[in-house]
């Protein structure tokens, strides 16, 4: 059963730095301490927690009133020329859905795949395809969760905004993860000012309904780039992302869902942009 959402929750991509003896349970523990109320599991290396102590997660995680989502491994391509390799990185989604699923969780992220020199129409339909049968498997299984193809930040990575929402379209338990940094990257400096995101956020709506507004799932960060679009994430102050702007259109349409910190300094900046949100008036 999926989840309501009831707000635009802010939380830490992963185990807050902070926090004592660092486990996923401390983790979340002291994601309610700082005042934050969502926690992205990383499985970035791989699915590293036990279903048995994915229960134990969903039993804290509700106590604290803390919403999980997770980001899948990193090494996941949906267009990859080997079978056994499009087939691995199915399985590592599945799994993370599987576990996210078991402690509660309500969204999982990954990174598509890779046009690899090929046409975008091409990559598109086998990466579709691909979707397809993860959530059909899923769903098998009785697993219903947002399965979300995240906004990539190199113009060599499959995942601009137009191709996940026709995936969106075309696939259903997909929406997008829209990474603002990584737009923001990935068009070289563009995509950083309230007009322009408005335009994507008047896009999403229209073309996916009110539902993708309430249910989205954000990532927020600093970022450094070049004419090749992502380098590295940074510290919100340290970058020139116009992420004061962004928040305040974000209040603008009445967006649901979940804001994950991906700065280097991940609570600090979690903790910035919740303050600064709550303070906005419109």
């Amino acid at each position: 059963m999926k989840i309501r959402i009831d707000r635009l929750r802010f939380g830490t991509a992963g185990i807050p730095l902070s926090t004592p003896k660092p486990s996923t349970i401390t983790g979340i523990q002291r994601v309610r301490e700082l005042g934050l109320d969502a926690m992205e599991l990383e499985f970035v290396r791989g699915v590293n927690i036990s279903p048995e102590m994915a229960k134990k997660i969903k039993y804290v995680a509700q106590r604290h009133d803390v919403l999980l989502t997770a980001h899948a491994p990193y090494y996941i391509n949906l267009n990859a020329a080997e079978k056994s390799k499009v087939e691995a990185s199915k399985k590592r989604i599945i799994q993370s859905a599987e576990r996210l699923h078991e402690a509660g969780g309500w969204s999982v992220v990954f990174h598509a795949g890779y046009y690899l020199k090929q046409p975008p129409e091409t990559v598109y339909e086998k990466i579709k395809n691909e979707i397809k049968d993860i959530v059909r498997q899923l769903q098998d299984k009785g697993i219903e969760i947002w399965i979300r193809p995240e906004l990539t930040g190199k113009p060599t990575q499959f995942g601009e905004l137009k191709e996940l929402i026709k995936l969106s379209q075309d696939v259903e338990m997909v929406l997008p993860a829209i990474d603002f940094a990584h737009a923001h990257a990935r068009d070289k400096g563009k995509l950083n000012t309230a007009e322009e995101w408005r335009e994507m956020l008047s896009l999403i709506e229209q073309e996916l309904g009110r539902e993708a507004l309430d249910n989205m799932h954000i990532h927020v960060s600093g970022i450094h780039y070049t004419e090749k679009g992502e380098k590295h994430h940074l510290n919100l102050q340290e970058s020139d992302l116009r992420w004061e702007d962004l928040l305040k259109v974000l209040k603008e349409f009445r967006v649901k869902g979940v804001v994950i910190s991906e700065s280097p300094n991940i609570e600090g900046d979690a903790i910035l942009m919740k303050k600064k949100y709550e303070r906005i008036k419109l």
